[in-house]
């Protein structure tokens, strides 16, 4: 284990002790080999044939489609999430992740109470643009995604702006801002790794996991969260 010295980045602990890529945005830090090789191989191995894995509907853009991917959801008693038309209701956790939720504890004093699991089966498993913004999530939510199997290219972006072009702003200025907004820069994840998402970065970027034409196996994906309770449930009722 590695112990956890005050964070260079705002939100995010232990990011001294860990050299981060260069490519990355503000609010993320890359921690690569936090597993080990062996021990990511078990993990792949293991939750892949333990988990209850789905394949479940979403709504996207008014239409209801099937997600290009598997999920399996586990959190502590009570602890809902909700995301593009999607409930996911509590599940035990499996011991194996219940055993790195407390790692992440120890090493970085991050508290969850959940995790969603992502199974890419191969190349064509993907997923969309999107940043996890769900009021449940709270306003800078810090965010443990742990790799596990085939490397595959994490892609991110800044949001638009929204701005609309007015006497401010010229025609051209908006659609060279607008062409800003929409480049996006990625790197390739190695099994083990983690990264973390914390202060703003949900705000200001998305993130996707595109498909890819190049012969790829399985790789499962950890992100743990904390679900905040809802106003509801705070006031009791």
């Amino acid at each position: 284990m590695h112990a956890a010295p005050a964070a260079a980045q705002p939100g995010l602990p232990g990011a001294e002790a860990w050299p981060n890529s260069p490519a990355l945005p503000k609010y993320s830090h890359c921690y690569p080999g936090f597993l080990a090789d062996a021990v990511a191989g078990r993990l792949l191995a293991q939750l892949w044939q333990d988990l209850p894995w789905q394949q479940r509907a979403i709504h996207l853009f008014g239409r209801e489609v099937m997600q290009p991917r598997l999920i399996c959801w586990q959190s502590d008693a009570d602890v809902r999430y909700s995301y593009s038309g999607l409930r996911l209701d509590p599940a035990p956790w499996h011991p194996e992740l219940q055993q790195l939720r407390k790692r992440l504890s120890e090493d970085f004093g991050l508290e969850f109470n959940s995790v969603l699991a992502n199974a890419y089966r191969d190349g064509q498993d993907s997923m969309g643009w999107h940043a996890d913004d769900e009021p449940e999530l709270g306003p800078e939510p810090i965010i443990a995604s742990v790799s596990l199997g085939a490397a595959r290219t994490f892609r991110w972006r800044e949001k638009s702006t929204g701005k609309s072009v007015g006497q401010s702003e010229s025609r051209a200025a908006g659609r060279a801002a607008g062409r800003a907004a929409g480049r996006s820069a990625g790197m390739e994840l190695q099994s083990g790794s983690l990264l973390l998402f914390g202060g703003e970065f949900q705000q200001h970027f998305q993130h996707s996991l595109p498909k890819t034409a190049r012969p790829t196996g399985l790789r499962i994906n950890l992100t743990f969260r904390l679900i905040l309770p809802s106003p509801s449930s705070r006031q009791g009722c």
